[in-house]
């Protein structure tokens, strides 16, 4: 077999254990690693010099000076892995195979960003991992590979943060083996779906709590902005209130009440009124102490 060499742009946690697969096949080559212009993550770059791969960092892609630095690898492939920079078509057409990128979503659905907190946040049941080839739109490239995975109530943006780093690294792999051993297909997103949908980036402020939701959605927001994410936030005389955990109560009888107001207590934290039912509030971060009767979002 022929080995295949490629150029790896790419940052953050998604990256390490991709990096480390495609580095430990030996019918594979990474010939560059680029991290995103000015990125803090130093495992990447630990990563790359004990692979003996060289880093460019800080580089601007689609400048003139790294595209003719990029041609003077003659790659076969570019692999983009959470990268934060728009491949233009003249760098995009560098290798001789193309781009390709690994999305935590499943295209043409969810494509954009923050996915896995915008699939909680929609109830979802499943997410997915698309490997796809980059045009010129923003994950709208022909679908090469894609594996979907059960969201659980048990799931949190944290489990599934931790199970994408590896599903990724997988999928990663086996298409660049398809693509290798010239198996890989082509599936254009409009055959799936004509027009699929974008999630916006979530930003400062995305995690306040509208208690004037119903218990499932309030669950679903609560658990897809947790830790690592900045925690769902409410508020109460006017302090800071941060919530890491709900459950959903099993049975809880729909009534009208007042949204936000705790209505009872539990072994492990609090009981709020919701528009509809009632939720189980825990790991709650209140600087003063939280009461039945008390209104959150006060």
């Amino acid at each position: 077999m022929n080995k295949i060499t490629i150029g790896y742009f790419a940052d953050g946690p998604w990256s390490h254990q991709a990096l480390d697969r495609l580095a430990d096949d030996p019918s594979v080559e990474i010939s560059f690693v680029v991290p995103r212009k000015g990125s803090r993550d130093q495992t990447l770059i630990r990563l790359a010099r004990e692979h003996q791969i060289p880093c460019h960092e800080n580089a601007l892609v689609n400048s003139p000076e790294f595209m003719e630095l990029a041609a003077g690898y003659e790659c076969d492939l570019f692999v983009s892995m959470s990268f934060n920079q728009i491949f233009r078509e003249l760098l995009l057409n560098i290798p001789k195979w193309g781009s390709i990128n690994c999305h935590a979503g499943k295209l043409p659905f969810y494509r954009g960003r923050n996915i896995l907190n915008w699939a909680l946040i929609n109830d979802e049941k499943e997410f997915g991992i698309t490997v796809h080839h980059i045009d010129t739109g923003i994950d709208t490239g022909d679908i090469i590979s894609q594996q979907t995975y059960p969201i659980r109530d048990s799931d949190t943006y944290r489990t599934l943060l931790e199970r994408s780093y590896t599903y990724c690294a997988g999928l990663l792999h086996d298409t660049v083996k398809k693509i290798q051993n010239g198996t890989a297909a082509r599936t254009p997103q409009s055959e799936i779906h004509p027009v699929g949908f974008y999630c916006g980036m979530r930003g400062e402020g995305d995690e306040i709590i509208d208690w004037n939701h119903s218990s499932r959605n309030l669950f679903n927001f609560i658990r897809a902005v947790c830790d690592p994410a900045p925690k769902a936030t409410t508020f109460f005389k006017g302090q800071t209130v941060r919530i890491n955990k709900a459950k959903m109560i099993p049975g809880a009888p729909a009534y009208i009440g007042i949204p936000g107001q705790l209505v009872g207590t539990t072994s492990a934290g609090l009981i709020v009124k919701t528009k509809d039912t009632t939720l189980e509030l825990m790991e709650i971060d209140s600087p003063v102490p939280l009461k039945t009767g008390d209104r959150l979002g006060s």
